[in-house]
């Protein structure tokens, strides 16, 4: 029976997974750096997530060898931490990995002194040496031999090391940042756009589904025909593609190749989130039916697949399943003549590009076709008028199809579902819930969207109201960190604006006051990534970078402007300014790796308004004013329901004599400080709206 080390108890499902390696893993924790201290050991730091490949291939090949195990608990104290418990300790061993070696990724490995500096970095190591990367075997008694020999050395290179990282966040010189750098962004990407199969550059290809965002604003500031077929070729090639799951529904992580044919499987809940949210901003700008449908579909793939007995999401699903990446997903073509009926299959068997040795190079087993990814090769539109079939005939006979592979689907052993609830995560799927209701006119997204944050709002939150991180097993723990308080901050904005309930705008605020209170840089300005209350790492980063993920400075700068807007407080907007100023080199050097600031600052330079739509109490007219709006791609904005039933004149008090006219429900429009004549006519409103 193998014996557990100490992440037995530990609630990530990360940190579980590697609870019986013959590795004497410990949990980042006090123990393990005294441990560390008094046996003068390095710390052997190894970050990973639980849905990530490399991770589970690192793990097979050494952390579960015996070998490998016994030359680590030797020579090493040794520390996994989980990146998506702990983004804090990742964000600062990340920057010293790309320093060290030029890139990062994960597993990541950092080799460091007890008092966690670091002198060493690298990513995924095997168990031997292979094809120029050297192995564990070769590797531990090495570093154990530099650190014996060269401890001086180590020390020195240790501190110049935490010493260059402390540069690395100290953004200084700034520079005016205006109107011209929203036309630099979009000029890179109109270089780097592929024009066959949308995205940008070549292999492997990430959704990056804020830089989408980024250029629709782009698209309707400067009426750029170019910048809006971006966004749809990288979209529909998207949908068409393996990343899509045709069964399931829901993007996986990115594409391995320029065609989105083969992913990487794994699926993430940001990627869910914020690709609802640049499929339903497409809708509101094109009015083509295809994207609404896609968003719905990712939506209800979270709701059936990532949503807890109690509302909130889950965090992710594994690529791997039985030992092999994308099993789960994988088809051959016997199993579809096997599952389906004689038309149906040979209907799918055209539509998804189904062959008999398989649709794609497997370059882990020797270059081998082995089986099938569904994919589109052609529109739906141009696959009906080949089968000659109505739109809507062809739809009819897919989702039958589709629900057939799905029910057979369910049957094989399902990729770990990791469920985690992060607040953070969670905060961007209520955004995007609570974008879909409105655009969508579906008051059950922003009834799911309140549920999740009614959730975070209760159980994840101290006695004192600060948030927590992470949810699991009936425990709220570790200290919120930036992302946490933007992204839910951003939620409860997008929700209040969905539902106009008070409370979720007046919690926005309670949560933005503690944001400023325990992460504003005093001397700088912007967002430190860490609380000033919470535990003391060898620094406090400070972050605006969008990858994957958006930065919590970036939609800080949304939630600044908004609820600037919806309270008349001139020292949000000037905090938003602020943020832009602290990072306005690193942007303008980069600006197309900073594009949810950039749709904050292309807020900020304006136009936007402020839409106060009064209404008498049992009004119904307001519903589809609301319905007008919620259609139409107007992103700078901020939504305020005026009503007898509400309270709103308590956070908004401008809006105090702002009342329906003639019993009948009244918009207001605001721009530049000014608001136009109440509108009560339907045609009037939409005729002023088609204006914006």
């Amino acid at each position: 029976m193998k014996k557990a080390n100490h992440l037995i108890n530990e609630k990530s499902p990360y940190l579980q997974q590697h609870a019986f390696n013959p590795v004497d893993w410990y949990p980042w924790d006090s123990a393990a750096f005294a441990k560390a201290k008094k046996e003068d050991k390095p710390v052997f730091l190894s970050i990973g997530y639980s849905t990530c490949h490399w991770c589970h291939v690192m793990e097979r090949e050494s952390f579960e060898d015996e070998e490998v195990a016994a030359l680590m608990n030797r020579y090493f104290v040794s520390i996994k931490v989980d990146r998506e418990e702990r983004p804090d300790i990742d964000n600062i061993y990340m920057n010293v990995c790309q320093m060290l070696t030029g890139s990062g990724g994960w597993p990541m490995t950092i080799i460091m002194t007890p008092d966690k500096k670091p002198f060493f970095a690298g990513t995924y190591f095997p168990k031997e040496n292979r094809f120029g990367r050297v192995g564990m075997i070769e590797l531990i008694p090495k570093l154990n031999e530099i650190w014996k020999a060269n401890r001086e050395k180590i020390y020195n290179s240790a501190e110049e090391i935490s010493d260059a990282l402390k540069n690395n966040f100290n953004y200084q010189g700034f520079i005016q940042i205006d109107e011209k750098i929203l036309e630099k962004a979009y000029i890179d990407f109109s270089r780097r756009f592929d024009p066959q199969f949308g995205g940008f550059n070549t292999a492997p290809k990430f959704p990056t589904p804020h830089n989408l965002l980024f250029l629709l604003r782009y698209w309707k500031r400067k009426n750029e025909p170019h910048a809006l077929e971006i966004v749809e070729k990288t979209l529909l090639e998207m949908n068409k593609g393996g990343i899509y799951d045709h069964v399931g529904f829901g993007f996986h992580r990115y594409s391995t190749d320029a065609q989105w044919l083969v992913p990487h499987f794994e699926k993430m809940l940001y990627d869910q989130a914020l690709l609802i949210m640049a499929y339903t901003e497409t809708f509101q700008a094109t009015g083509k039916i295809i994207y609404k449908n896609v968003a719905e579909q990712i939506i209800y793939y979270v709701l059936r697949d990532m949503t807890s007995p109690e509302g909130a999401f889950y965090s992710a699903e594994d690529a791997d399943s039985e030992g092999s990446e994308g099993k789960f997903y994988l088809w051959n073509k016997e199993e579809i003549k096997k599952v389906l009926g004689k038309d149906e299959s040979e209907l799918a068997i055209k539509i998804y590009n189904i062959k008999d040795g398989g649709n794609w190079i497997d370059q882990f087993h020797e270059g081998k076709n082995l089986t099938n990814i569904l994919h589109l090769e052609k529109p739906i539109e141009e696959i009906s008028l080949d089968q000659k079939l109505s739109s809507e005939e062809l739809s009819i006979k897919i989702e039958s199809i589709r629900k057939k592979l799905f029910d057979f689907r369910e049957k094989r052993i399902h990729p770990f579902k990791d469920d985690k609830i992060l607040t953070d995560w969670n905060g961007l799927m209520i955004s995007a819930l609570a974008k879909a209701s409105r655009a969508f006119n579906k008051a059950e997204y922003a009834d799911a969207a309140g549920k999740a944050a009614e959730f975070i709002l209760e159980r994840m939150s101290d006695a004192k109201g600060k948030l927590l991180h992470r949810f699991r097993y009936d425990e709220a723990a570790i200290n919120a960190m930036a992302d946490d308080y933007s992204f839910f901050i951003s939620g409860l904005i997008d929700l209040y604006e969905s539902t106009f309930k008070e409370i979720y705008l007046s919690a926005a605020l309670k949560h933005n006051e503690y944001f400023i209170g325990h992460f504003w840089d005093k001397e700088s300005g912007g967002f430190f990534f860490t609380s000033d209350d919470g535990e003391k790492l060898i620094i406090r980063t400070k972050e605006i970078y969008d990858g994957a993920v958006p930065s919590g400075n970036s939609a800080a700068v949304l939630n600044l402007l908004k609820l600037g807007r919806f309270t008349g407080k001139a020292e949000f907007e000037e905090m938003a300014s602020k943020i832009i100023s602290v990072f306005s080199r690193s942007i303008n050097n980069s600006p197309a790796s900073f594009t949810l600031a950039l749709c904050g600052l292309d807020f900020a330079l304006g136009p936007s308004y402020e839409i106060i739509i009064a209404s008498e109490k049992n009004s119904s007219s307001a519903g589809e004013v609301l319905n007008v709006i919620g259609k139409r791609f107007l992103p700078n904005k901020i939504l305020i329901l005026n009503s007898d039933e509400n309270n709103i004149e308590k956070i908004s008090s401008f809006v105090k004599d702002q009342k329906a006219v003639d019993g009948k429900t009244t918009v207001y429009i605001c721009r530049n400080f000014s608001c136009s004549l109440p509108l009560n006519n339907m045609d009037k409103i939409i005729e002023e709206l088609n204006g914006l």
